[in-house]
């Protein structure tokens, strides 16, 4: 545009996401013009609009509000209104997210029914949030686009001046694009409409933060005239893995049709590998990586990609035995610092012959007894006095003295037994159903930690050794987070969502089961598209080699292959309004060659070297009873693992 067309770099806006890309096209732009400086303006879509802000309000960066203050903020007014919330901070998130969707969607707070608390309790901590930023002159980064969109459309005379200066705009990752940021776009791009976008459809997982790929597959609606070109070079994976990826992808209804060409020659078999439980999932992982590294390969050209940062916690604990290297991109949430743990804790210390008021008072009305903190009037606990302050309440007494017969009951038990009881019988899953109903979620994200703890302690005979391993692992917790900086080269572990725009040389993903990829919440269509997207986004981070992983057990449930292999295999195929949407000859002449030599049920009579003999370019484990030329590879390590456990005992 520059040098071919003349046109003045002062008039080049060009925009994406973060700061870090914003930075490294600008590097690349001075690279290839032979520069130092350019008039070209480089940006995120929220420095971009500041600037704007800035110079129509006089706003600086003081005027920002850190986010420490605005969930100090939600806080107050959280405590003001006295809701005993056991997850604060998950809470506030919430909450915070909330208030970001209004602004971006601009809806009208009284038209909006919250996903975490009445509507009344939502408007007041959104109102109160407003009112404390304004009268403090602080604006927050959704209030960037929202005002920003707001003066655009009041004044004419700024919206056209910030027209003459940016004639011509380049928008980056356009897929990740939201309602308010694409309608500002619309308004600095008009008149003349010079309007250029880069994205990939299949690659949009961002819904949860308002990202709308409807936008990008409508924008030469919203411009008839526009040009179309499809980059569809891959130049990071090899055929196999493009095509294992594309015959995912192919499922979406909502995405353009394209037929990606794969530039990085032949490889190896994408693998499907089934395992009984996670156990032996982690420790095939675990000596594949030995197996790559022997070879004189990095521990970083290795990642392990999972859909929540809620999954690798076996597989953490296996690389920290095995004293394999590793990074984790996510923060890693530890299981017994969650307050159902916590609750969990109070009963069993009690059980084990606590009298600390500290331990009673969290789970003294969980379930509910009727019951205030005022009948513990001292730091030791006193069940004459409590009985004595409820004398004349016979309801009360009889729920205490049940509560004595429990604790009793508990010391009996071990540490599995004791959780079960807990719950069953003392009744702490009617309280988790009351406050998933007080919080609007489910009940069974709540019982999924209550049975993920209750399956922590199942090999553990006594409290004193499910408390001494809960310490090991805390302290082993926090000696890999200080540590994390000081790996140089370590095995990658990652979500779906960190993983975009990385790349590995191997890539394993884990858990691939209904209920976690796709995730148990997705159950609208673009729900769904949007998780097949991203396990689309998980399976081209590799470049040489891709095992994708499932265990038929997650801690005591058997759960089923996702959706997602059947698809892999090409044993599932588009609808038909999938079909019809199709270009002529979209399918790659592989596939075309492999289904011309198919059998009735559509997978090939004759396999390719190295397949398992799906006619997919997929390498399948052998299911049990299959005969096998060679040992199982998993044998040899669960003999050893199982010898080191003898001489510790």
């Amino acid at each position: 545009m520059v040098q071919e067309y003349g046109i003045p770099a002062s008039s080049i806006l060009v925009i994406t996401f973060t700061k870090a890309a914003a930075t490294e096209m600008k590097e690349r732009y001075l690279r290839l013009m032979k520069e130092d400086h350019t008039n070209v303006s480089f940006g995120t879509f929220h420095a971009v609009f500041f600037s704007i802000l800035k110079l129509a309000y006089g706003f600086t960066a003081g005027n920002i509000i850190r986010e420490e203050v605005r969930y100090q903020y939600l806080k107050e007014t959280v405590e003001r209104l006295r809701l005993e919330m056991d997850d604060e901070s998950e809470f506030l998130s919430g909450i915070s997210a909330e208030i970001s969707l209004l602004k971006n969607e601009r809806i009208s707070l009284e038209n909006y029914f919250s996903k975490n608390c009445s509507e009344e309790i939502f408007r007041t901590i959104y109102t109160e949030y407003e009112e404390k930023k304004q009268r403090a002159r602080l604006l927050d980064f959704d209030d960037m686009l929202l005002y920003t969109w707001e003066l655009l459309t009041k004044r004419p005379d700024i919206l056209s001046a910030w027209q003459r200066k940016f004639q011509y705009l380049l928008v980056d990752e356009f897929q990740d694009i939201n309602q308010l940021q694409y309608d500002i776009l619309k308004l600095l791009s008009a008149p003349e409409d010079n309007l250029f976008i880069v994205g990939d459809d299949d690659q949009s997982i961002y819904r949860f933060r308002g990202a709308k790929p409807e936008i990008m597959l409508n924008f030469q609606k919203d411009y008839p005239s526009a040009g179309q070109v499809i980059l569809n070079d891959n130049f990071r994976s090899t055929e196999q893995i493009v095509e294992a990826a594309g015959r995912v992808i192919v499922h979406n209804q909502m995405r353009f049709p394209k037929e990606i060409k794969a530039r990085g020659g032949d490889g190896c078999p994408v693998r499907v590998l089934e395992f009984p439980d996670q156990q032996q999932e982690c420790i095939y992982i675990l000596k594949e990586l030995k197996r790559y590294q022997e070879q004189g390969k990095a521990w970083s050209d290795t990642a392990v990609i999972y859909r929540t940062n809620t999954q690798p916690r076996i597989l953490l604990q296996k690389l920290m035995e095995f004293h394999i290297p590793f990074r984790v991109r996510d923060q890693m949430p530890n299981l017994f610092e969650h307050w159902i743990a916590k609750n969990i804790f109070c009963y069993i210390r009690l059980a084990m012959g606590s009298r600390q008021r500290k331990d009673l008072l969290p789970v003294l009305n969980r379930p509910k007894r009727y019951m205030n903190r005022e009948c513990l009037d001292d730091e030791i606990i006193s069940w004459e006095h409590m009985l004595m302050y409820y004398e004349d309440r016979g309801y009360v007494c009889d729920r205490i003295e049940k509560l004595q017969y429990d604790l009793k009951m508990l010391s009996r038990m071990g540490p599995f037994a004791a959780v079960n009881y807990i719950r069953h019988v003392i009744g702490y899953d009617d309280y988790l159903r009351e406050y998933a109903q007080f919080r609007r979620m489910k009940e069974e994200e709540l019982f999924e930690v209550a049975e993920e703890l209750e399956e922590s302690a199942r090999s553990c005979k006594t409290f004193e050794e499910w408390f001494e391993y809960v310490d090991r692992y805390k302290e082993e917790m926090e000696n890999m987070r200080r540590r994390q900086q000081e790996v140089k080269d370590g095995v990658q572990l990652t979500t779906m969502h960190s993983s975009k725009g990385l790349e590995y040389e191997q890539v394993f993903i884990l858990d691939a089961a209904e209920g976690i990829t796709p995730y148990k919440k997705a159950v609208l269509d673009e729900d769904l598209e949007e998780e097949r997207r991203m396990f689309y986004v998980a399976m081209t981070r590799a470049k040489k080699e891709l095992s994708i992983c499932y265990a038929k057990k997650q801690g005591s449930h058997e759960t089923a292959p996702s959706r997602f292999l059947q698809e892999l295999r090409g044993e599932g195929r588009p609808s038909d309004r999938r079909k019809e949407s199709m270009r002529p000859g979209a399918e790659s002449r592989r596939a075309q060659s492999e289904r011309s030599a198919a059998g009735p049920e559509g997978k090939t009579a004759e396999s390719g070297a190295g397949t398992a003999g799906n006619g997919s370019g997929v390498e399948r484990k052998p299911k049990s009873g299959e005969k096998r030329e060679r040992r199982n590879p998993l044998a040899k390590e669960m003999e050893r693992i199982r010898a080191v456990k003898q001489r510790k005992q």
